[in-house]
């Protein structure tokens, strides 16, 4: 097999001698991992030729820039065009981008559909004209911990690259120190419909001119978390133009209160995560067609909105006292309630309970009162209490069950529901007496 073809594979192919040097596969998985192949022990990727994933970790391939690389023969096509690889995963490696822009082209004689690029340094500027008018099978590119010129002053090499990003579906540039996207490179990614941007250096002032008019037409799926947004009213002026998008991660921003927003969220919002944003209080207004918020792991207090279209509502870790009212949610099926302040379930809201089919409430401190292990023993029986029952649901109070499982708690229609079960009493004792007369 020839090195240009071995660059194709890895750029982090051939490098430096290292620790294990070659190649292992694992047939169960199909997955194949090479490290810091030399020239000596290349050929152990011979083993990697049945495997549907090859990583390739550690290597110096600086000392290949000036390598003559042609165009392939006719064997080599074929013998690409015979593997099964789908994906190929370059990590830990200093990757020249002129060599880099000379071997990309080659993925097009391949199946792969995934290129990943973990904790690598781009070094330098590429010569990108040879991909003018280039399309490749790669539809998923990630980059994860990557070091690289900024991206603003770049647009030409996006524009070489155009014809293959524009078919790009799923894009991820991840904990890379990302400050900015420019709107032209979001104009090049016409059928992208996943954006993973986390672990960044995104702030307020920088959504606006990234999803501006035009940019990312279909996305669908964008994840802001582990970034630098404070304003929740920004937030919704940034993205407020991707009309397509469905599912939003705000989740790791410190998210403050904007006084009096009047910005409206792209009504195709079916999934919002807030949690882990600091809120202690409900943030308005909430996209209107919402399916799914989370907003777990906060300083809520109270959670009292109205969401018609409102199917999984996720509260744990909160300071709640009281269950939301189901009434607010018709068409809720899921709703976590877990480590909360909650020390009973109102028996008006167990009944409305029962009707969905994953309730979590554990690590609660409950008041086991009669009444209240009641609920939630009668809340079990319906096989919809999910995860943490009944381990996980302790009583802390009356002091005589303190420290019991609520499931232990003995409770019974008589002794715990007197009224309700006196009063038939009475009214049937009533109709004896004035049958007997």
């Amino acid at each position: 097999m020839s090195v240009a073809v071995l660059l194709l594979l890895g750029l982090g192919l051939l490098g430096a001698e290292g620790r294990r040097n070659r190649c292992y596969f694992n047939r169960t998985q199909e997955h194949c991992v090479c490290y810091n192949l030399n020239e000596e022990t290349a050929g152990s990727i011979i083993q990697c030729l049945a495997a549907t994933v090859v990583e390739f970790r550690g290597g110096d391939v600086e000392k290949y820039i000036a390598f003559p690389i042609r165009d392939l023969d006719s064997s080599a096509i074929e013998t690409l065009g015979s593997l099964i690889i789908q994906k190929v995963i370059i990590a830990d490696v200093l990757v020249p981008e002129i060599l880099l822009a000379r071997v990309l082209r080659f993925f097009s004689y391949t199946h792969v559909k995934e290129l990943v690029f973990d904790s690598c340094v781009f070094q330098g500027t590429g010569d990108w004209h040879e991909m003018d008018g280039q399309s490749l099978p790669i539809l998923s590119l990630s980059f994860n911990n990557v070091t690289s010129a900024p991206l603003m002053g770049n647009e030409k090499a996006f524009s070489s690259l155009s014809t293959w990003l524009e078919t790009l579906q799923e894009l991820a540039v991840t904990s890379s120190r990302v400050t900015s996207l420019p709107c032209a490179i979001g104009k090049v990614f016409r059928a992208l419909h996943t954006l993973d941007l986390a672990q960044n250096s995104l702030g307020d002032g920088n959504l606006t001119p990234a999803f501006c008019q035009g940019a990312f037409p279909q996305l669908q799926v964008l994840s802001l978390q582990h970034n630098n947004l404070t304003s929740y009213h920004s937030v919704c002026e940034g993205v407020q133009l991707l009309q397509g998008l469905q599912s939003l991660n705000l989740s790791h921003n410190k998210l403050v209160t904007d006084p009096s927003s009047s910005c409206q969220w792209p009504p195709s919002l079916r999934i919002f995560n807030l949690s882990h944003t600091g809120l202690e209080e409900v943030l308005t207004p909430l996209p209107s067609n919402l399916e799914v918020l989370d907003m777990s792991h906060n300083h809520l207090h109270a959670v009292d909105i109205s969401l018609s279209s409102l199917k999984k509502l996720f509260l744990s870790q909160n300071l709640l006292q009281a269950v939301p009212s189901i009434r607010n949610y018709p068409v809720l099926d899921t709703l976590h309630l877990d480590n909360n302040s909650i020390t009973e379930l109102p028996w008006d809201e167990v009944t409305l309970l029962k009707r969905l089919q994953d309730v979590t409430a554990a690590n609660n401190p409950y008041n086991c009162s009669c009444s209240g292990a009641g609920e939630l023993q009668a809340l079990a029986a319906t096989g919809h209490l999910g995860q943490g029952w009944p381990q996980d649901y302790m009583c802390q109070s009356p002091p005589g069950y303190q420290g019991w499982r609520v499931v232990a708690v003995p409770v019974s229609v008589l002794r715990c529901h007197r009224a309700a079960v006196v009063a038939p009493l009475c009214v049937a004792l009533a109709l004896l007496g004035l049958a007997g007369a």
